[in-house]
């Protein structure tokens, strides 16, 4: 009994040490832009042990509010997440983006807006600092390549996702269907006028879309009503891949997978656990868990789309996008 009295003392200050060290192996996180209901949940999930969502390895401590007047989902929300953000002591708010890089280890661009991404992106871009930009990585498809550009140029670990892509990813883990033949991908595709249509939220269905189908897609066809997306891809080797965009109706998220030896489709459910321990996994490594060359090709086939509505309905093929959509030197 005595010898366990006086080993505990140095037990208890053992754990502390402990503690300490892991909250010292925590990295710093930044967050750019405060007006997505994201920069909750994700700080929420990262800061917190005792969120049921909690994801170890990384906490929030810095964020720059941004916002864009112009787009009602943000000039609505930024003032009262960022002072929902402010309540934890630990979290300092910088007035500047690139004093807000100098003090974190890693950075998320949230800002719900696409369109300041690449601004944003250039200004965090000499601390070599891993970034994660969330969808849509950016306004344009031209930004997202020039995007893209910039990360390899200056070698900074960059990548951009949906959480549905990890969501899917999950709900088809052990799946058996075969050889895959095409899959069906559908979810809300609410629509804001200062993007184009699918960038704003149909590139949720898009993402799951490509989480089964992988790159290759080289015409796109699209269909659009008051109510519904239609986008069909033909892939390279003959695979079909369509996604279905929603309005005014359940706002489910689901794929349908089609195989040589069984259709297979589960509803998906929504979350961010998956998201953030890809992002936080990346935030260590350094290594994207999605390669910019299928993002690339993800935003050019929502690209394609819109081309195909201009041109009603017709095929449009994704490297004729790709190449008329070259950043300007």
């Amino acid at each position: 009994m005595r010898l366990t009295r006086l080993l505990r003392p140095a037990g208890l200050a053992l754990c502390a040490l402990l503690a300490c060290a892991a909250r010292a192996a925590d990295l710093r996180v930044g967050l750019i832009g405060l007006d997505t209901s994201h920069v909750i949940a994700f700080t929420k999930a990262l800061n917190d042990p005792a969120n049921k969502d909690h994801v170890p390895g990384a906490k929030v401590v810095a964020v720059f509010k941004g916002g864009s007047p112009d787009i009602a989902a943000s000039a609505t929300r930024v003032d009262g997440y960022t002072a929902d953000l402010l309540k934890d002591p630990n979290i300092k708010l910088y007035e500047t983006i690139a004093e807000l890089a100098r003090n974190v280890d890693a950075i998320m661009i949230e800002s719900v807006d696409g369109r300041p991404h690449l601004a944003q992106f250039k200004e965090v871009l000499s601390g070599g600092k891993p970034v994660f930009i969330d969808k849509p990585v950016a306004g344009s498809l031209r930004d997202a390549l020039e995007i893209f550009r910039l990360a390899k140029e200056h070698k900074i670990p960059v990548f951009s996702s949906s959480s549905l892509r990890f969501n899917a990813l999950a709900a088809l883990k052990g799946a058996k269907y075969g050889d895959l033949h095409g899959a069906f991908a559908y979810g809300p595709a609410s629509l804001e006028p200062t993007h184009p249509d699918l960038f704003w939220y149909g590139i949720h269905a898009v993402e799951t879309l490509y989480t089964v189908m992988g790159r290759g897609c080289q015409t796109v066809t699209r269909t659009q009503t008051a109510n519904t997306e239609i986008v069909t891809g033909t892939w390279a080797d003959g695979r079909v891949g369509t996604m279905r965009g929603n309005r005014n109706s359940k706002g489910a998220y689901g794929i349908t997978v089609f195989g040589s030896t069984a259709v297979v489709a589960p509803e998906l459910k929504t979350g961010y656990g998956a998201l953030l321990k890809e992002i936080v996994a990346f935030f260590k490594s350094g290594v994207p868990p999605v390669s910019a060359e299928e993002t690339i090709e993800l935003f050019t086939f929502m690209e394609a789309a819109d081309e195909s509505k201009r041109r009603g309905g017709a095929p449009v093929a994704l490297a004729d996008v790709l190449k008329a959509n070259q950043p300007k030197k």
